[in-house]
């Protein structure tokens, strides 16, 4: 009811076709997630919004460390959300987590089956008086955990003096209290999981950097890699072509003429930032540039992706750009 099985976790994570974990989630490669480790938000989320997945992102928390490629927080997300106390259901919930292995208090019990490259995602609903989901010693057990996780809490912490000084840990949370965690009930463990205005499941991939947390589906974290490299090499390049004075800022931010390409491509070969990136197959990009210079409006209409209640770039909905 609560506390997903391995079975339940199977069932609602169906697109994910490789290995998975003892609990059922989907284990994305450690390959994949070293790679998006020297990535950065805007590249790693554009791929699944172009697909439909728009509520991925948040960007309203604070963070323990610095978020340089130093303390860049990825690994493959462990879900709980939480609810305010009420007898009754604290009584069934109770009963149920015990029933499941948990030996404790939620927070720690979820903490101790924590395995390494997991990040915990806890919507604890934005709550810091009482709410402080981590202190010193379960931030310090995330870390021998996890190796180099850490955690993303829609709630707050304590004992920030004392994270801080834990190496190799990111923890992306609402706010800080001296007070102890209470008058909470966990009702979901590896369940549909809310940050803010995003969602995360069970085995995505947790990534965050400066912008904010994005989580990335588990079945597309391969491609989207793959894409983020690609991104992050033609940024590359145009930075340095801009510092050379080859390109206007309207050129590479525009649709790169055949020349451009081109010259793009014999960058690649030479260039010592391209270097680690040699196994990447730009064939396809290239074609599609092509296809996208000849018809452009159809391009642009499949930017979006599979969903067909977007309105037109520029307009607004409820307020939010569609831009």
């Amino acid at each position: 009811m609560f506390f997903n099985k391995p079975e339940e976790v199977i069932a609602m994570t169906p697109l994910w076709e490789g290995e998975r974990l003892e609990d059922g989630r989907p284990k994305v490669p450690a390959s994949v997630l070293d790679r998006m480790r020297r990535l950065t938000l805007e590249e790693v989320w554009g791929l699944a919004y172009s697909q439909g997945f728009e509520f991925q992102t948040e960007a309203h928390l604070l963070t323990t460390h610095p978020t340089d490629t130093g303390h860049r927080l990825v690994g493959r997300a462990v879900t709980c959300v939480c609810v305010p106390f009420r007898q009754d259901l604290h009584d069934v919930a109770t009963a149920e987590s015990r029933e499941f292995g948990f030996k404790g208090g939620y927070n720690k019990s979820a903490v101790d089956r924590l395995v390494e490259d997991d990040v915990m995602v806890v919507d604890l609903f934005d709550k810091i008086y009482y709410g402080t989901f981590f202190g010193g010693n379960l931030s310090t057990q995330v870390k021998n955990k996890t190796k180099r996780g850490g955690a993303v809490i829609w709630g707050g912490i304590r004992d920030l003096d004392q994270i801080k000084q834990i190496e190799g840990i990111q923890i992306y949370y609402r706010g800080v209290h001296p007070t102890p965690i209470r008058d909470y009930i966990m009702t979901g463990y590896n369940a549909p999981c809310r940050i803010g205005e995003a969602i995360c499941m069970p085995g995505d991939v947790v990534f965050g950097s400066n912008e904010g947390v994005c989580f990335i589906p588990a079945h597309m974290a391969e491609k989207v890699v793959d894409s983020a490299e690609k991104s992050h090499l033609r940024d590359d390049f145009g930075f340095e072509r801009l510092k050379q004075g080859v390109y206007s800022a309207t050129q590479i931010d525009a649709m790169w003429s055949e020349e451009m390409w081109q010259d793009f491509l014999g960058w690649l070969e030479t260039s010592e930032i391209a270097a680690p990136f040699k196994y990447l197959d730009w064939t396809e990009d290239v074609e599609r540039a092509r296809e996208i210079r000849e018809n452009p409006e159809k391009a642009r209409a499949n930017w979006r992706g599979p969903r067909t209640d977007n309105p037109p770039a520029g307009s607004t909905v409820s307020g939010r750009s569609t831009i």
